[in-house]
């Protein structure tokens, strides 16, 4: 029986385990060391001030919001090629939640886009509070083009990178807030390291930091210096504001611990199967994925589009017959406008065409740490077969 290739999948190393195990026997579950110093790797390895580990990505990109004082009655703009929690943070705070089309050759927020967007809100005075740019498959935006219209037009910038920790934007890595004032990262399964579930928002604002740490656990402090009026002793805590339960326990923060040592090596491996992928795909009748030369992809997706004019087979089909054949394809994204949901609060189809014209040949194909050579030549030869 042929074996399935899923299109992303984790690698769990025994040191992995044992790193786990410790946590299971020591006294403490969660909120204990074990958290401190996964948030201390993460921002070592960025170059950045302060991490805050949350119970998921989309958990990160809701405080960080809040955080930065997004409500009601203002704007979040985000790309429409994403996953629905790139936007979705917004509505939990109240606001409203627009889309910036994407650029054809990164599949990223377009600048050009961005600009012109910018432009007509200017003069309708409805400027976005939050733009939230998506480093989609691990690859940066143009942050200091982003961050020069936020200048320019006063909005504070949120990095969503759950695809990219361990990618790299001008030589630096992503995650360091040079061009944002916050960024987050996905440690789901699929992603370069996991916990499991778990997120982290990263920041160089120690307001922001304060803050978050509250909005994590209930909104809740400890902190004599900030609470109303003196202590009652050193059981007391204050709750300051609105807060939530989004706290990562320190089973998952050891696990996460322990795939960070692994981080380059794991994005190493990426780099290398995706220059393979380009070799063994050459020729082919369909789009590569490309880089803009001030980018280092993590390669978290390996993204190609059918030239649908040279296939005798509908997008679909493709996608069906890859499956069948065990190959775990997948696609991302279906564009957050076209949701239901959001079609219900006003947005429809044909409203950010590049991004409607991506999903219709799109298909993301296997690739992962622990994908071999041998299930990478499976995956282009059925793929080939397919195709021609």
């Amino acid at each position: 029986m042929t074996s399935y290739i899923p299109y992303g999948r984790q690698d769990i190393s025994q040191q992995d385990i044992d790193a786990v195990v410790e946590v299971l026997h020591s006294d403490w579950l969660t909120q204990g060391k074990a958290i401190n110093h996964f948030e201390q790797a993460v921002a070592d390895y960025c170059g950045v001030k302060y991490a805050i580990a949350v119970s998921s990505a989309t958990a990160a990109l809701h405080i960080a919001c809040l955080a930065i004082g997004l409500g009601e009655q203002d704007y979040l703009w985000t790309s429409p090629n994403t996953f629905v929690a790139s936007a979705n943070c917004g509505l939990y705070c109240g606001a409203k939640v627009d889309f910036v089309d994407i650029d054809p050759f990164t599949y990223n927020l377009s600048i050009d886009e961005l600009t012109q967007k910018l432009n007509g809100a200017d003069q309708q005075g409805c400027l976005p509070k939050v733009l939230v740019p998506v480093h989609f498959a691990g690859q940066s935006c143009d942050m200091e083009k982003i961050a020069a219209l936020s200048q320019q037009y006063g909005f504070h910038i949120l990095e969503d990178a759950s695809h990219a920790i361990g990618g790299k934007y001008q030589g630096k890595a992503i995650g360091c807030c040079e061009f944002s004032d916050l960024a987050v990262f996905s440690f789901h399964p699929v992603k370069i390291i996991t916990t499991g579930e778990g997120g982290m928002v990263l920041t160089n604002r120690e307001d922001l930091y304060e803050k978050l740490i509250r909005l994590r656990s209930h909104g809740i402090t400890r902190n004599p210096e900030l609470m109303q009026g003196e202590s009652h002793g050193a059981w007391y805590y204050q709750q300051l504001e609105l807060g939530f339960n989004y706290r990562m326990t320190d089973i998952q923060a050891a696990l996460g611990s322990s795939q960070m040592q692994r981080l380059d090596e794991f994005v190493s491996r990426r780099r290398f199967l995706a220059q393979r992928y380009n070799y063994l795909l050459q020729n082919l009748p369909i789009t590569l994925p490309r880089q803009h030369p001030d980018t280092e992809s993590s390669w978290h997706l390996y993204v190609i589009r059918l030239n649908l004019d040279k296939i005798p087979k509908t997008h679909r089909q493709v996608f069906e017959e890859l499956r069948q054949l065990g190959i775990g394809v997948n696609l991302h994204y279906i564009p957050v406008h076209t949701q239901p949901y959001y079609q219900n609060i006003g947005f429809k189809w044909g409203d950010f065409p590049k991004s409607e014209e991506y999903y219709a040949d799109a298909i993301s194909i296997p690739l992962y740490y622990g994908l071999s050579k041998e299930d990478q030549n499976r995956v282009a030869d059925n793929l080939r077969e397919i195709l021609t």
